[in-house]
């Protein structure tokens, strides 16, 4: 029997109970969950802004051990140790560019809740429970996940870290390495400074960027910020204009700007702060339906506004990269890091929407 923290009505913690695994498909992989860390997306989907079939089972940060394969499986064995991110068909015409994260079977994949055969992979009785969540539902001791969701690890890293790595992280980080690529001496501004901003921010740092404006309401996360290679941070709450203040600080204006918050407000504010010709990647969702509102002007004067998923990163190549980077001491992600037993979801959940600890990661152990 299976424990997973289960999502029955919007707005209400998950709560966990005893539920089933159905067989393995041939491309798929059971494997025993180590750790899996919350993301505002999956908060999202509680609350009901990102819409999906319930009874459901949420997470989509999972690290694990490989307990069993399906017949077509290829390259992963039991005892192979996972970290689990999106999944993706891997054979479209942005699959085999090389660009998995524009999938163009992303959201059946990934927000449906079933198989693509509609198939659930788990089951309470005669009642199916929606998972697939992000292809692997790992609020659970156990999950099922697609082989090319699944990308090895060496069995000497820690697993109760590695988890976040498969969706914020690389989110905020790919953003900067993937879509933007600074170079050294460029600048960039960076609003919002949850685990997917800071991550923002050390990639930055490891770009070797000469100037990171880090912008967020909350001290403690400035603080982090500093801690991680900022070279400046700012309080919009205590700011007359941001835009301005970062333009001080920048001289003619940002390269480069990342947005992670996904309110108007926020994405017109990292338009304005970018020098001619700049590059603003947006990052944040505040919902499937979020109109926002900018100048033209700011485009035709050479100035960008793009769209990122997932950081655009293929997490077969991206995540061992992350990985190196971290082992060089360039990319400090465990210091974004708490753990909470799976028992305490509830106060890990809270945890993460009162900002109280940016990157919340529940063990299974």
């Amino acid at each position: 029997m299976v424990r997973a923290a289960i999502l029955r009505e919007p707005g209400r913690t998950p709560e966990i109970e005893d539920v089933c695994l159905q067989p393995l498909q041939p491309d798929e992989l059971r494997i025993d969950v180590y750790a899996v860390g919350i993301c505002h997306t999956d908060l999202s989907a509680i609350d009901g802004t990102v819409p999906l079939p319930l009874p459901a089972v949420l997470g989509h940060e999972g690290s694990g051990v490989v307990r069993e394969t399906g017949s077509e499986v290829d390259g992963l064995e039991p005892g192979d140790h996972v970290i689990v991110s999106y999944d993706h068909c891997h054979e479209c015409v942005t699959c085999k560019d090389g660009r998995p994260s524009y999938c163009q079977l992303f959201a059946p994949l990934n927000y449906f809740g079933t198989r693509l055969d509609g198939t659930t992979t788990l089951r309470q009785g005669d009642d199916e429970i929606h998972g697939s969540w992000f292809g692997q539902s790992t609020f659970a001791t156990e999950a099922i996940v697609s082989e090319r969701n699944a990308v090895k690890v060496p069995r000497e890293l820690p697993l109760e870290m590695l988890g976040p790595l498969g969706c914020g992280l690389m989110t905020g980080a790919g953003a900067v390495l993937n879509v933007l690529g600074p170079k050294a001496g460029e600048s960039i501004a960076i609003f919002g400074l949850g685990a997917v901003g800071l991550s923002a921010v050390m990639a930055a740092a490891a770009s070797g960027c000469e100037t990171i404006i880090a912008v967020d309401p909350v001290a403690t996360r400035r603080d982090v910020a500093m801690e991680l290679g900022a070279t400046s941070v700012i309080d919009p709450a205590g700011s007359s204009d941001v835009a301005w203040d970062v333009m001080e600080l920048s001289g003619p204006g940002c390269h480069y700007s990342v947005d992670c918050v996904g309110t108007g407000t926020v994405v017109r504010q990292a338009l304005e702060v970018l020098r001619t010709p700049g590059i603003c990647a947006t990052l944040g969702l505040a919902g499937l339906e979020n109109e926002i509102r900018i100048d033209q002007g700011h485009l035709l004067l050479g100035r960008t506004l793009t769209g990122v998923i997932e950081g655009d990163a293929d997490p077969a190549e991206f995540l061992p990269q992350l990985i190196a980077m971290w082992q060089r001491g360039e990319f400090p992600f465990d210091k974004l890091i708490r753990t909470f037993p799976f028992e305490d979801i509830g106060r890990a959940i809270s945890a993460a929407r009162d900002g109280s600890v940016v990157k919340p990661v529940l063990t299974m152990g």
